[in-house]
């Protein structure tokens, strides 16, 4: 059940005095401090880390991709104090309308050691795209441009830290066997050139322009038709690409031969190649080719200098891994808790009034024991056509109760998509709830690209 999302437990305090402080964008506590780091977590190839606002500590995704602070999923137990609010609206990704949202000026952002104030946030009052349910955690917004445009970090994806340094007291370690990069900030946005071949015959490469997205979880996006040789390989099938904040985004998902950036080469991505409909607000920066997602950032050790407009990439043990999806055709998010019954591990009683695990008398009882508690809960949120999951006949709003004759509540939510993407021709084996019915279905994994 999805949590009801509520403007009404948000505190809004409507005000026009302005903060004291008149600097704006994050800085050290201590002026002099050199650098400090954050631990953060990583879920689908996305950054989160834990952000406090107006002295409420809440999860935020860290997306290169978006030049506002965007706040959404607070739920009845959240109070959140924001000034200086009127009302605006928000256009993203995706194909509907603008979003309403809610401005808010003059709101403090605490980091670590890090603190900004003059802080604006756009709330957004209806969660459309709910990320909490698609990530398995709650998330509550997203930042980018406002927490990197005056310092540099160094994201470390395998130890998962941010380390960020202070621009006037230190310069960056010397990096070996490093290259930079230039980036050209549009909009406060960070984009980069690299080389693709797309071509699935040829040995052709096109420079493409791309936004490093931090906030994306694909590896590559590419816009169909934005140059003459961007178009989708025959070999392709039709997917559900993610959620913006004008809806859902959809696109043909491929693999094309290889991308190079400068001398690093990643051998056979997969690339989501999207349709004029999704992707209008993205085309409107001149130049602009596809982006560039978490599934390739995650393969180095990354500075992102937004000061000096560059990015300096070291390549990983992971950069050569394999680029997997998911071959069920399923879309499962998470749905909230539900009440589950589970049994306590056995106790040997003595006859004596006494509990052990083992005994010398004659007399032995074993007391079996149950209690019911909270678990997650997972639910079907999307089907694909002509896809395994939806020839087996699973359909939309299918709660999930096993997955290959496991509980559903003991997997995390990565861990199923970890399974939905593991090999071709892999034996599922779904039991689910369907208007108060167990029903079981079985299909294979599908390898299309």
């Amino acid at each position: 059940m999805k949590k009801n999302i509520t403007v009404l437990a948000i505190l809004i305090c409507l005000i026009s005095s302005s903060s004291v402080f008149s600097q704006s964008g994050f800085r050290f506590f201590d002026p002099n401090q050199k650098k400090t780091r954050v631990k953060f977590k990583l879920i689908n190839n996305l950054i989160i880390i834990p952000l406090e606002i107006n002295n409420r500590k809440l999860n935020f995704i860290l997306d290169t991709g978006v030049n506002k602070t965007i706040l959404f999923n607070l739920s009845d137990r959240d109070s959140l104090q924001l000034k200086n609010v009127r009302r605006v609206n928000l256009q993203g990704l995706g194909t509907g309308d603008s979003v309403e949202s809610l401005l808010s000026r003059n709101n403090t952002f605490v980091l670590n050691n890090l603190i900004s104030y003059n802080e604006s946030i756009h709330l957004v009052i209806n969660d459309k795209f709910d990320l909490s349910a698609k990530m398995g955690i709650t998330i509550n917004g997203i930042i980018g441009y406002r927490l990197l445009k005056d310092l540099i970090v160094k994201i470390d994806y395998n130890k998962k830290y941010l380390t960020f340094f202070n621009p006037k007291n230190n310069s960056i370690p010397k990096c070996k066997n490093c290259e930079e990069f230039r980036i050209e900030l549009i909009k406060n946005k960070p984009y980069m050139y690299v080389d693709a071949q797309i071509d699935t015959i040829g040995t052709k490469k096109t420079k493409v322009k791309l936004l490093i997205d931090s906030g994306g979880s694909d590896a590559f996006w590419l816009f169909e038709h934005t140059k003459e040789n961007i178009v989708t390989p025959n070999k392709h099938f039709k997917d559900i690409l993610g959620e913006g904040l004008s809806g859902t985004i959809y696109g043909n998902r491929s693999r094309i031969p290889k991308v190079s950036i400068g001398s690093y080469e990643i051998e056979e991505p997969t690339v989501s190649f999207l349709d004029t409909i999704s992707t209008k607000m993205a085309r409107q920066v001149q130049g602009r080719n596809g982006s560039l997602g978490g599934n390739i950032l995650k393969r180095f050790r990354i500075w992102i200098d937004y000061p000096n407009k560059r990015i300096i990439l070291k390549k990983t043990g992971s950069l050569k891994g394999g680029f997997n999806y998911n071959m069920s055709g399923l879309d499962i998010i998470h749905n909230g808790r539900r009440l589950v019954k589970i049994k306590e591990p056995p106790r040997i009683n003595t006859g004596y009034g006494r509990s052990s695990q083992t005994s010398g008398n004659t007399s032995l009882s074993i007391l079996t024991t149950y209690r019911y508690k909270f678990r997650p809960s997972y639910i079907i949120n999307n089907v694909l056509e002509n896809s395994p999951g939806g020839e087996a006949g699973l359909k939309v709003g299918d709660v999930i109760l096993s997955i290959n004759r496991k509980h559903a509540h003991t997997f995390k939510l990565s861990n199923i998509n970890k399974i939905l993407q593991s090999y071709n021709n892999r034996k599922i084996v779904l039991v689910v709830e369907r208007d108060g019915k167990k029903m079981e279905f079985k299909f294979r994994l599908r390898k299309i690209i």
